[in-house]
């Protein structure tokens, strides 16, 4: 075993994967490719080798937190000691840093899923879910069997302060990323009363905490299981939900309906009269996980600029108007309903933004400086132009003139007449030209620009009208205009 590695750079952790290697089987390291990262710090290297002549592939995993790293190396063990499908851990170092794993190759249960959905059998998708709820039960019944938590990363036990961990990562990584308008404390009061609804359940059973489709590898014809390193004591329903709403896989109401039943059924064979009280928390715990969905998506997409993460939020917008429809939101959480309802009307602006080959959309937003702050650009380019309307003659200081917009004809009057404002917006409309003829050479599909001024009412909403009459008549592209508050 290797002591104390601090090494980060990719050469270095080449040799230490190679001295790895030679600890558990005497082989040559032939090569090392990174793999995408996704949600966590995570990375995964997979290591080619020569044994026997024969080429083959282990996997390579290295990741700073040495408290995650711990619960992922004694959960696997416990987990393989019960016979369930994880990776085997071949070597590690003393640092718990770096693992050499089992390569389960690169077909998720997800990708499995967009092919079936190719030939539109319900059935079939069906038929690759049930072993994995199967093995679901054994992960929650079983799993937990003799399980050391101590080793539990961050917490051993689904508990009320876990939850508002959880819904407050929702409030303020999507809820205030995108200044939805809300009451602090009726939010507040709302989420003490859907956190008792949560923990209503019986928390006895292994919490996977993402058991999800992109979780769960297909390898030679079994399902086998990643990610489990973050999982705790708590409750049966949060898995079954995380795997049957993902929003990714995109399952239909009746798939799901079949699994659940599927789920139940199993699960009352094993317990009787505990089908009863997943029934019972079962929506409550929907909109849980897709509140905790919705903080992931807005801190992976909109704070660390992640496109898989940016690309997904209008699928759990999606999920979540759906899930308003088939099971309204309790009449006591009117605060979170309200919000909800907010989230839904987001769905237009990031359809707006949707690529599409044939077209540059050039989305153009007025805001306040004071009130909203700079738009976030829910593409994957992570932003465009911003221009300060502050220096413009400020129509809002004249008293006539208040109560008016940047869309109507007194102010468009008054701002035209000026100067400066033509003089601003000349060099305007040549910076933004020169970007739309490259882009549209190059092929690009989106960009953001955005016009801000004191209270995003008068001078950044007329230049923002401006721009797209400007672009309206170009080929090639389409302008989609917003005034964030005007909305």
């Amino acid at each position: 075993m290797l002591i104390n590695v601090q090494f980060t750079s990719l050469e270095n952790k080449s040799e230490i994967f190679a001295e790895l290697l030679s600890q558990y089987n005497p082989v040559k390291l032939l090569g090392m490719k990174a793999l995408p990262v996704s949600g966590s710090n995570r990375q995964y290297f997979r290591l080619q080798v020569e044994e026997q002549g024969k080429t083959k592939y282990y996997m390579g995993i290295y990741h700073p937190e040495a408290g995650e790293n711990k619960a992922f190396y004694f959960f696997t063990k416990h987990f393989l000691e019960k016979g369930l499908k994880v990776p085997p851990v071949y070597a590690n170092t003393e640092d718990f840093r770096y693992f050499i794993v089992k390569d389960l190759g690169d077909e998720t249960l997800l990708k499995a899923i967009e092919k079936k959905k190719v030939s539109g059998k319900d059935e079939e998708i069906i038929g690759l879910y049930k072993p994995v709820i199967d093995d679901l039960l054994d992960f929650q019944l079983k799993g937990i069997q003799g399980l050391n938590l101590d080793y539990a990363y961050p917490v051993a036990t689904f508990s009320e302060q876990s939850v508002k961990w959880d819904l407050n990562y929702f409030k303020y990584y999507f809820v205030k990323s995108h200044n939805l308008n809300f009451d602090e404390q009726k939010l507040e009061a709302d989420f003490n009363a859907f956190t008792q609804r949560i923990m209503a359940s019986e928390m006895n059973y292994f919490n996977y905490r993402d058991f999800q489709a992109r979780n769960i590898m297909l390898f030679e014809d079994q399902p086998w299981y990643i990610d489990f390193q973050g999982g705790r004591k708590g409750p049966l329903t949060y898995d079954l939900v995380s795997l049957l709403y993902q929003a990714k896989a995109g399952l239909s109401e009746h798939v799901r309906s079949q699994l659940l039943d599927y789920y139940l059924l199993k699960l009352e064979a094993r317990i009787p009269g505990k089908a009863e009280e997943v029934k019972t928390h079962f929506y409550d715990f929907v909109y849980f996980r897709l509140m905790q969905v919705m903080g992931a998506y807005g801190f992976r997409g909109l704070f660390e600029r992640k496109p898989h993460f940016i690309q997904s939020i209008p699928l759990v917008i999606e999920s979540l108007s759906d899930q308003m429809k088939l099971s309204p939101v309790p009449e006591d959480l009117p605060e979170l309903k309200a919000v909800f309802n907010q989230i839904i009307a987001l769905k237009s602006g990031y359809e707006n933004q949707k690529a599409d080959e044939t077209v540059l959309i050039v989305s153009i937003n007025s805001f306040s400086y004071k009130k909203s702050g700079i738009p976030l650009d829910h593409t994957e380019n992570g932003g465009g132009f911003v221009f300060d309307c502050r220096a413009l003659p400020n129509p809002g200081r004249v008293e006539e003139l208040m109560e008016f917009n940047g869309t109507e004809a007194p102010i468009i009057e008054f701002l035209e007449k000026k100067a400066e404002v033509l003089h601003f917006m000349q060099h305007v409309f040549l910076l933004v030209d020169q970007s739309v003829d490259n882009y549209l050479e190059r092929k690009f599909s989106h960009l953001q620009v955005n016009f801000g001024c004191t209270g995003g009412k008068h001078r950044s909403v007329f230049m923002a009208e401006q721009l797209g009459k400007h672009l309206e008549t170009r080929t090639g592209v389409k302008v989609v205009v917003r005034h964030r508050e005007l909305e």
